[in-house]
């Protein structure tokens, strides 16, 4: 596993939406698909590898939250999400607990 993927690996946190909106300010937040691994996704961003994330923003696997999703989140605060910070971005993941 390359370093910078083992730092992600340890910075992933689970965080709830009552402590990620504030990133909604700078229009920060992207949504990351559930079928992509968040670690993964972290390191291409940083490593700008402009294939693998135009491919990803082409099928819909990293967006920005709909007006319905903030909806949603602000009317369940304590949403967890799976978070990494990849400057400017924040990526997130909905938690399901299954």
């Amino acid at each position: 596993m390359s370093e910078i993927a083992e730092s992600f690996r340890q910075d992933l946190a689970e965080v709830p939406w009552k402590d990620l909106r504030i990133h909604l300010q700078r229009d920060a937040i992207v949504i990351v698909a559930a079928e992509l691994d968040l670690v993964t996704t972290a390191v291409a961003v940083a490593e700008d590898d402009k294939t693998a994330v135009e491919k990803w923003l082409a099928a819909g696997h990293l967006l920005k939250p709909t007006a319905e999703q903030l909806t949603d989140w602000e009317m369940e605060l304590e949403k967890p999400f799976c978070m990494l910070i990849v400057q400017p971005f924040i990526l997130l993941q909905p938690v399901t607990h299954d």
